[in-house]
């Protein structure tokens, strides 16, 4: 599709020669191989352009996006915030949508003392941080190293890429990382013959058991992705993994660490997915749809015993790690907002049946030839493209643009992740534009 028309192309132009965009080769937008999407406005699931072209914003923004772009609620909230309090330092100080918010984290959660970051790497790092700091202060500083998931992905920050197993973002910066250790995915594509989800995360539990036994004692903690490993191709597993986890962690003294920064609110089918297992885990990270896709906020919670770790006299045991923003009040505001509204749409009971108006209509996408492993947690959906031609991700992403579609696959997995307020007419968009920009994706190779 072309985007380089009017207004379009006067904003593409300037954002490449000012900007520099994430997680992207700047020379393939420059190139026209990456055409940059100019967004003007967004309202509901929708992403308008210049030139009054809408497009279904269907991943969410990268996961953020839960209630719908400008939600009336939300944004009613951050506008009364502003009439009383726009930010405060917390070191100090305090103030009340800081506290209301970790109240109720808290009652969600079953742990407390509510820390807060600015996005989903910054949690990682505070729960890292937190999890060696705490076996240091109770005297045993030889556990300061950490074991997490192959294919994991926790952030690429330098601290939240040693926990990161996926080469494309790691390998530029290995001098500067101090690489945790992986052990086996319970990636449910996985089975062999006989075997299903279940099975799979045996096997890997036990290869986690195996991995503990020896390695306990320099071992702080145990950070996992619950149910998905979103950027390893949104891999899948069964609860019991999580379950199996939490029983060796607690009987090899290790932290378990839930990464829900993606998992999170909703996205699996229950507000946290760790809670499909039964567990309850020693730190939880949250991020993205904390504020439902309005500001940035992280924040991470912990057991009372890892707390109480760094109560002391001596400021050296304390938590020593902060930033300028810590619990901004907007951000916060906003995170409550989100929280009212789970409270008050019934969101988790409307989600099963919008998951199911989806599944139907996924149906051909997910019974075409050339697919595999067509899978779905929650609001989740996934489909491995065999023999995938060669830029698969970059391609399928420029045909669904053409589809008034935004996606972008991971590698050769297409997925989408919908905010959860998608209607009927959005469905049929999505359902039928996947499978179109597939064909048409398959057809240039």
């Amino acid at each position: 599709m072309t985007l380089d028309s009017g207004l379009n192309a006067d904003w593409r132009a300037r954002s490449l020669r000012a900007v520099w965009h994430p997680c992207t080769q700047m020379k393939l937008h420059e190139q026209g191989g990456a055409p940059l999407l100019p967004v003007a406005r967004a309202e509901g699931v929708w992403l308008h352009d210049h030139e009054g072209r809408r497009f279904l914003d269907a991943i969410s923004s990268w996961w953020v996006n839960l209630f719908g772009h400008g939600h009336p609620a939300i944004r009613a909230a951050l506008i009364d915030q502003l009439q009383t309090l726009d930010h405060v330092m917390l070191a100090g100080c305090t103030h009340a949508p800081v506290i209301e918010l970790s109240e109720r984290l808290g009652v969600l959660t079953g742990l407390g003392h509510a820390f807060y970051g600015s996005d989903g790497a910054s949690a990682t790092e505070i729960a890292l941080k937190m999890s060696a700091h705490c076996w240091r202060n109770r005297g045993r500083p030889a556990k300061s190293r950490f074991v997490g998931l192959a294919g994991g992905y926790h952030g690429e920050t330098v601290g939240a890429l040693a926990v990161t197993d996926i080469a494309l973002f790691r390998e530029a910066y290995a001098p500067l990382v101090r690489l945790a250790a992986t052990v086996m995915s319970p990636d449910a594509r996985g089975a062999e013959a006989g075997e299903g989800a279940r099975e799979v995360a045996l096997r890997a539990a036990a290869a986690l058991e195996a991995w503990l036994d020896e390695h306990h004692a320099e071992t702080a903690a145990l950070i996992v992705e619950p149910l998905i490993q979103c950027a390893a191709g949104i891999a899948m597993h069964d609860p019991e993994y999580l379950r199996r986890a939490r029983a060796l962690c607690d009987r090899y003294d290790v932290h378990l660490v839930v990464d829900e920064i993606a998992t999170g609110f909703g996205r699996t089918g229950t507000l946290f997915a760790h809670q499909q297992a039964g567990i309850t885990p020693d730190l939880i990270c949250l991020s993205k749809g904390l504020t439902g896709g309005t500001l940035p906020l992280a924040a991470v919670l912990c057991t009372e015993s890892i707390y109480e770790a760094f109560y002391d006299d001596q400021v050296a045991r304390g938590f020593l790690h902060s930033h300028s923003y810590t619990g901004n009040p907007l951000a916060c505001r906003a995170a409550l907002a989100v929280l009212d509204l789970f409270d008050e749409t019934d969101a988790l009971a409307r989600n099963v049946d919008t998951a199911q108006r989806l599944d139907a209509a996924f149906a051909p996408l997910s019974a075409h030839p050339r697919i595999r492993h067509a899978r779905r947690c929650g609001m989740v959906w996934a489909w491995d493209v065999a023999d995938a031609p060669a830029d698969f991700a970059r391609r399928y992403h420029c045909h669904a643009l053409d589809q008034g579609l935004l996606l972008r696959p991971i590698g050769p997995t297409l997925y989408t992740m919908p905010p959860y307020v998608i209607d009927d007419e959005g469905i049929a968009l999505l359902a039928r534009g996947s499978l179109v920009a597939l064909e048409a994706t398959l057809a240039d190779a």
